[in-house]
């Protein structure tokens, strides 16, 4: 299972790499989002420092705009599994030793991988814009494992939820139907202090808060939330199970 897993794993990263167009819009939609949305804003933070915790607001919306990139990279495993069951590439893996479940958990490790492309980008972006970064290497580890731990979640619930489907515009209906809400009942864009009652009550549960939180914190020197980081992490390993157990039982290759 070993290999078989780390070939498919492997296979995953490939193709990213001999997708120009790919890792293209991998990279520059995150650095659109810093550019136009964090300098359209920066005002705003500067008038309202107290709470956005920052005159800069590029410092602020940095950890968020990368929280949600890791949400979006779910979509691209989606495709890529359809893309394997249209083109009959799944039917002749399976025929082979190989299950399901290493088939999922290659697309799921395989997106999650393909996420962390953007951190050195935006990192490299957000200094361009004036941001300083004085994180120790343990805090630098904590804040990219958060993020693995947010893609490798996402990445396992899109496949969860495009498990039985061979239609090529399921993982788009479902990426824009799970991504808005999400993105916009968090903490990444602004705080969540301004939010009603019923956001709140969304935000405080929604892992693309505490990725947010935690970055932010980091990023603005307030150190390390153990709390937010232990959130991430069993909502990645929930995910995967549900993943694991749904391609198992309904994983459809044709």
């Amino acid at each position: 299972m070993r290999s078989q897993l780390w070939g498919l794993y492997v296979r995953e990263i490939l193709r990213t790499f001999r997708n120009p167009f790919v890792v293209l819009i991998t990279v520059v939609q995150p650095f659109m989002w810093l550019a136009f949305f964090g300098s359209g804003f920066a005002q705003y933070a500067k008038d309202l420092a107290s709470v956005y915790g920052t005159s800069n607001y590029i410092e602020f919306l940095l950890p968020g705009v990368l929280s949600t990139s890791m949400l979006s990279v779910g979509m691209f495993g989606s495709m890529s599994t359809i893309q394997d069951k249209r083109f009959g590439f799944m039917k002749r893996i399976l025929i082979t030793p190989t299950s399901k479940e290493v088939i999922f958990l290659s697309k799921a490790f395989g997106s999650a991988t393909r996420g962390l492309i953007q951190i050195p980008v935006m990192i490299a972006a957000a200094l361009a814009f004036g941001v300083t970064f004085s994180l120790s290497p343990l805090e630098w580890a904590v804040w990219i494992f958060a993020l693995l731990f947010t893609a490798l979640g996402f990445s396992s619930m899109f496949l969860a939820i495009t498990a039985r489907s061979t239609d090529w515009q399921t993982p788009g209906v479902v990426s824009n139907f799970i991504t808005m809400p999400l993105m916009f009942s968090s903490a990444a864009l602004y705080p969540s202090s301004g939010f009603p009652t019923w956001m709140k009550v969304i935000s405080a549960w929604n892992p693309i808060s505490y990725t947010a939180t935690l970055g932010r914190d980091l990023v603005l020197g307030s150190g390390i939330d153990a709390t937010a980081f232990g959130y991430l992490a069993i909502f990645a390993v929930i995910m995967v199970a549900i993943g694991y157990v749904v391609s198992a039982k309904w994983l459809r290759v044709e």
